[in-house]
């Protein structure tokens, strides 16, 4: 049997990359899914070509845009059983930069932690009341390694996604103390290849060289793949992971677990 089977499933940031991954994944093994995001074109191929999916737009920064997804999607009775928080930026993609903490401006720092604090925020309180009267459910927020180490040029990139770590967490004890079957983990990925790390690798003759610097530096010496994380998060969507709560899931070939090629003694 399909292991999300009979389920009903949110993904934001679902037009492209790790959210897409995540909404294919999902569909696969049996879930209803709904794609939401602001690249309405994109969302919208994207889940026809899912099929068995839809598509909502959903700026995760509008407290209003949540209301109507939740009152088309959801409805007074909860019906939802899966929320995956994926929507973010870098700050990239808006401008160049910088993004370093001496001159980053607010403005640019307040863009990143809109969209990927308060967007999770908001998303994580709308899936506890509607779990809360369906019964329970899984939420899954997309944390990085970013916001597991400092990262000197991305800041704000970095400051959010260690918020969205310890936001998980307090929701995930939140809902244990309220005594709701909701669960709530975090995945740190890295080195994925999606489109948001094309601003970084370029589109000149450069790119190849980008490409395998950054892949060397991972102790596996490959990128990762949104499939790779996809699979991750299939888990924890499903109640084969019941008893996970809280938790922070890393999938970034080994970046986090130390120097690949420490010193060694003479």
């Amino acid at each position: 049997m399909a292991r999300l089977a009979g389920k009903k499933a949110i993904v934001t940031g679902a037009a492209r990359g790790i959210g897409l991954g995540i909404a294919s994944a999902f569909a696969r093994e049996g879930a209803r899914v709904t794609l939401t995001d602001i690249r309405d074109g994109e969302g919208e191929r994207a889940a026809a070509e899912i099929g068995g999916a839809h598509y909502r737009r959903l700026d995760v920064r509008v407290e209003a845009d949540w209301e109507r997804v939740f009152a088309e999607e959801v409805g007074p009775s909860g019906g939802l059983d899966i929320l995956v928080n994926n929507a973010g930026i870098t700050g990239f993609e808006e401008t160049a930069g910088p993004h370093d903490p001496e001159h980053a401006t607010l403005d640019a720092w307040s863009s990143v932690l809109h969209t990927n604090l308060d967007g999770v925020f908001l998303g994580c309180r709308y899936a506890i009341r509607a779990m809360r009267r369906s019964g329970g459910g899984s939420i899954i927020n997309l944390s990085s390694r970013s916001g597991v180490v400092g990262i000197p040029r991305a800041v704000a990139y970095a400051a959010s996604k260690a918020a969205v770590r310890h936001h998980t967490k307090s929701v995930a004890l939140y809902c244990a103390e309220e005594g709701l079957k909701i669960r709530c983990n975090s995945i740190q990925p890295a080195a994925i290849l999606t489109p948001m790390w094309e601003p970084v690798l370029g589109d000149g003759p450069e790119r190849a060289e980008n490409l395998e610097r950054f892949a060397q530096s991972c102790p596996l010496g490959r990128f990762g793949t949104v499939e790779e994380v996809a699979a991750l998060a299939v888990y924890l969507a499903s109640d084969e992971s019941a008893f996970t709560t809280g938790a922070e899931f890393n999938i970034d070939g080994g970046m986090l677990a130390g120097v690949a090629d420490p010193p060694r003694p003479a």
